[in-house]
């Protein structure tokens, strides 16, 4: 059963005459009841938890209406300074609700007590973080000295916000990934549509209620949530100027060709590799790909998918990984606050992990672990794969979003990187050895937008930036780097000069 606990909660839901939670939704600047429902289940049970209000065509014309006529505005004038100020007192709220938080994501998302706290003080450390972004908003000052036709004049170059901004969240970090979008928007003086997951959409709209407290211009942002399959005529809407989203690249692309001329923010699927090469320290590397590929049951885009490992460490770092995979169990997070894994999202993603791992198996690959599922409880997979087998497999070709890795034995360097490259992903990657000019050669020429040496693929707060090359997306995410996606440039000339040289060119 779904409780929360602090007061400032208490006003943006009811209990349903069968006991479950209802919630209103946020339309610039006022939380309403729709007339239907998206109903939410747990997937560590696939009990019905909470309902959440469904905004209908009238509502949601009605959202954007008055995001695009008044919150647009009221977020430009609204000075920076009181900006920082409102994330500042939204991130002691977050504090002060930490366990509601959660909790929720240990219900709505199935994750265990570890990355439900991580996930939450990531979110609130997020936050606080603005004092060091709102420096990215600071623009040139061009003289015009060093061309003959600019003489007596200068230039000034701004980063100014596009208007409105539509930021579309995953269901694997609900709350994070919807507030390290909405939060950059904002600071930038755009006024936030955010479409969350329908999977797990109660973090994020507890977070939009912390930022209607918080002081923020209450009509510069909604919640618009309805279905995925409803979103094409917002995605198309003309006085959405930018989008950024996280998620499929399958789904990625459909936005593209939706949603015609704006800025576009993508992070998309990933097929992370590790490269490890025969002077690596085993025992750090083990612990560390442990991690990678189970860490929230190997549903992340950062997830490591692939591990090519040099022929003279193989198979110690085989018989090492398999020995650890073979002791790891997924758990009901409520039940084990120790839990290293919980379920996956739903049962469609955990049968789809199972069609993956069936597919490579009748194409040559040899399970190194039992594979184990219970309904949405998927138990971590690791395959041997030979490279000459590796491209014909769905999880080669496909982005994997579950607890399956694949493992395959390489010459040397140069065929791991030649592998690697061979992905159409390429979002990160890792290298484990303990020389630094090996690694460094290695990470050089990976095609990927981040490469980790001696650690596991992960984001964070995003204090480094982030994002991919090829199919994995189009821009970088992190403290300062999201500034640029939701911001352009205005150039303003200054003519100095009474009659100009420029009258004459």
């Amino acid at each position: 059963m779904l409780e929360l606990k602090h007061e400032i909660f208490k006003d943006i839901f009811r209990v349903g005459d069968d006991g479950v939670v209802e919630f209103a939704t946020y339309s610039a600047g006022r939380w309403v009841f729709g007339e239907s429902f998206i109903e939410v289940r747990s997937p560590i049970n696939n009990e019905v938890i909470a309902r959440v209000s469904k905004l209908n065509g009238e509502q949601l014309d009605e959202a954007i209406d008055a995001v695009h006529t008044k919150g647009r505005e009221a977020i430009r004038n609204f000075p920076g300074e009181k900006r920082i100020r409102a994330f500042l007192k939204a991130a002691q709220l977050m504090r002060e609700a930490f366990d509601d938080f959660t909790k929720v994501l240990m219900l709505d998302a199935g994750k265990p007590l570890s990355n439900a706290k991580g996930e939450v003080t990531a979110t609130i450390e997020r936050l606080e973080k603005t004092t060091m972004e709102s420096r990215r908003l600071l623009g040139d000052y061009i003289p015009g000295d060093w061309s003959e036709e600019t003489l007596e004049s200068e230039g000034i170059v701004k980063r100014e916000p596009y208007g409105v901004v539509l930021a579309i969240s995953p269901y694997n970090y609900p709350l994070f990934i919807s507030a390290a979008k909405v939060i950059p928007a904002l600071l930038s003086g755009n006024a936030v549509l955010l479409k969350p997951a329908s999977l797990d959409p109660i973090a994020p709209l507890l977070f939009i209620r912390v930022l209607e407290l918080s002081g923020l211009p209450r009509e510069s942002f909604a919640l618009l949530t309805i279905a995925g399959r409803d979103m094409d005529r917002i995605v198309a809407n003309k006085r959405i100027r930018a989008i950024t989203f996280t998620g499929s690249t399958e789904v990625g692309e459909h936005l593209l060709k939706t949603g015609g001329i704006k800025a576009y923010h993508m992070e998309l699927g990933g097929k992370d590799p590790a490269i490890v090469l025969d002077d690596a320290d085993l025992k750090t590397a083990v612990e560390k790909l442990i991690k990678g590929m189970v860490s929230y049951s190997g549903q992340r885009c950062d997830a490591i998918r692939m591990v090519f490992a040099e022929e003279e460490i193989y198979e110690n770092l085989k018989d090492m990984l398999a020995e650890r995979l073979k002791g790891i169990d997924p758990k009901n997070p409520l039940e084990d606050e120790n839990a290293m894994m919980g379920p996956l999202i739903d049962e469609k993603s955990a049968a789809t992990i199972e069609e993956l791992y069936r597919d490579a198996v009748e194409k040559g690959a040899k399970p190194l672990t039992e594979f184990k599922r219970r309904g949405n409880y998927v138990w971590p997979v690791l395959l041997e794969v030979t490279k000459e087998t590796l491209p014909k497999l769905r999880a080669f070709q496909e982005d994997v979003f579950g607890p399956l890795t694949l493992l395959v034995k390489v010459k040397n360097e140069d065929e791991a990187v030649e592998l690697a490259n061979s992905s159409r992903f390429g979002l990160d990657a890792a290298v484990f050895s303990t020389n630094d000019a090996r690694a460094r050669k290695v990470a050089r020429r990976l095609e990927v937008g981040a490469v980790f040496i001696n650690e596991f693929p992960r984001h964070g707060i995003g204090y480094y930036p982030f994002g991919g090359m090829k199919d994995s997306g189009i821009g970088r995410e992190g403290i300062g780097y999201s500034i640029e996606q939701f911001t352009t440039t205005k150039t303003i000339v200054r003519n100095y000069r009474e009659y100009g040289v420029w009258e004459y060119i």
